[in-house]
């Protein structure tokens, strides 16, 4: 295979930036086709983009298309496990933004269904492919820090934009589910055992009625005794700010960070330095490095490093915290069906 035909489902802000990364960052990949349901959208970023490609409105015409190896889904949340289950039915491999699925029912028979068709399906989780987020996962498994303790894991966005869109339970499904993630792969082999969480609407109050929480916080313990906390706010007036910490019984480490760069400013104000306030500036490597090993692994034919077993485990703990929420009391994952 000289280049990977890959097809993009979502041409909106996140689909647009993956798009270029496939069309200009991955010698090995091509841009073959892109689906957006509003007419003439698809078309309209090929153009823009300036190459040639296949444009559609319906994501599943695009996904019949016998030339198309792999498909890179950017469309909304709730859209995501039809899709991945008709890419795998037609043998195409995926990449998916998060989450793969928003109900456990989806998710068991996407694992299933990848699992015995041996189709790879990757999630988005992009920590993992961030630098410092990797070689704190290294340390970590290399025991640099002996047995992981205490684990924290931050994202805050700067800004809450059109917040009457924002879906029923979007922290927890959308956001945190990146810090879930995050947790497991920085307490590597262990497995949550109990999740509680509390959440409110303290940045506008006047839409909690409608369903928008956008404060929260998760307590998460694992079988290997450690106790993670994931908080995420929708507002950081200072930036985007993503940060992880692990403690552990020989150390500690620390990853992410909110610096636009690493020049710090000193005059009569004090000290001070530019935040970045958009997540593709700060995870800007991480968003190509997670893409350009899909592409690899599906070219030769390795496992991926983010899979559809670990999406799942994300879901369950975000599961787990909108009904801990909703009860007012922490949920045991071995003895909770979620669906």
């Amino acid at each position: 295979m000289n280049k990977l035909n890959v097809g993009l489902i979502g041409a909106g802000r996140m689909g647009a930036f993956h798009g270029e990364t496939i069309a200009y960052r991955l010698p090995q990949a091509k841009l073959y086709a892109v689906a957006a349901p509003t007419p003439g959208a698809a078309e309209k970023f090929i153009n823009q983009l300036g190459i040639n490609a296949k444009a559609y409105t319906d994501p599943m015409e695009l996904i019949q298309d016998p030339e198309i190896d792999a498909v890179v889904i950017a469309s909304p949340a709730r859209t995501h496990a039809s899709i991945i289950l008709a890419a795998i039915k037609q043998g195409k491999a995926v990449f998916c933004e998060k989450p793969m699925a928003v109900n456990l029912k989806e998710a068991n028979e996407i694992v299933q269904e990848s699992a015995e068709s041996n189709i790879l399906v990757q999630a988005g989780f992009n920590r993992r492919f961030e630098k410092g987020f990797k070689a704190a996962h290294e340390e970590i498994v290399a025991g640099k820090i002996g047995k992981p303790q205490l684990l924290k894991s931050t994202t805050r966005d700067p800004k809450l934009n059109r917040a009457e869109s924002i879906s029923e339970w979007a922290i927890f499904l959308e956001t945190l589910i990146h810090d879930f993630d995050a947790l497991m792969y920085l307490n590597p082999g262990a497995k949550p055992i109990e999740v509680y969480a509390v959440a409110d609407a303290l940045i506008r109050p006047d839409l909690k009625c409608n369903g928008l929480l956008d404060t929260a916080v998760v307590t998460i313990k694992f079988d290997n005794g450690a106790i993670a906390t994931a908080e995420a706010s929708f507002q950081a007036v200072y930036g985007y700010d993503v940060r992880a910490e692990v403690f552990g019984s020989e150390g500690m480490l620390t990853a992410g960070g909110i610096r636009e760069s690493s020049m710090t400013r000193y005059n009569h104000n004090g000290i001070s330095f530019n935040t970045c306030r958009y997540d593709q500036d700060l995870f800007f490597d991480a968003y190509i490095a997670e893409l350009r090993d899909f592409v690899d692994c599906v070219i030769h034919n390795k496992p991926a490093l983010v899979t559809a077993e670990d999406a799942r485990w994300a879901l369950k703990i975000a599961l787990a915290s909108i009904e801990s929420v909703k009860s007012n009391s922490p949920i045991k994952l071995d003895q909770h069906v979620m669906s």
